[in-house]
């Protein structure tokens, strides 16, 4: 099963990056997660969407070939990053690569909230017509990680808590399902 994912922060030692990485190295017997380059892609512009540049062309192509896709963001301003929401503008238009795409997402902060804002924000835009995703219903699924200072070891960019790894395995497991009932 390939997975998608798309990290929303750009930062060096970012711990949504190492939530990713965390996810690609301890899951890697059950699923292959490719973590997409959201950095090189240019400031979304409709006079370029029907011939976009290459790196759009891929990121594209890497969504649309793959069997899931899984956003971890941070929050910004109580939303989700201007470079997320590029990406996200990107992908809606003209071949609108995520509609009915299996969608998890996540989110680790050194605040106490988890991304909660941010996620409810991701969550309206995957609704939008142009996105359409199916998102891994809420209920239980939601992965909020709040001090994330204190969970993952800096120094090997990895999620060390255990109680949180117990229960991202748990919502792991649920997408994996997910994904899978969702394929045609």
């Amino acid at each position: 099963m390939k997975i998608v994912t798309i990290v929303g922060s750009l930062r060096k030692e970012s711990y949504n990056m190492h939530l990713a990485k965390t996810m690609q190295d301890r899951y890697k017997n059950k699923i292959d997660i490719e973590i997409a380059d959201i950095r090189s892609l240019p400031h979304f512009d409709q006079d370029e969407e029907n011939n976009p540049p290459q790196a759009v062309k891929e990121f594209k192509e890497s969504v649309e070939s793959a069997d899931g896709v899984i956003i971890i963001t941070p929050e910004y301003n109580w939303s989700i990053p201007g470079v997320l929401k590029n990406a996200l503008d990107w992908a809606s238009r003209v071949d609108k690569v995520f509609i009915g795409k299996p969608v998890m997402a996540l989110g680790a902060t050194p605040g106490m909230l988890g991304t909660v804002r941010a996620q409810m924000h991701l969550r309206e835009i995957l609704a939008a017509p142009g996105i359409q995703a199916k998102i891994l219903p809420p209920g239980g699924n939601e992965v909020l990680i709040g001090f994330a200072h204190q969970k993952f070891d800096e120094q090997a960019g990895q999620l060390v808590d255990e109680g949180t790894l117990s229960f991202l395995d748990s919502k792991a497991e649920a997408f994996i399902d997910f994904v899978k009932s969702e394929a045609h």
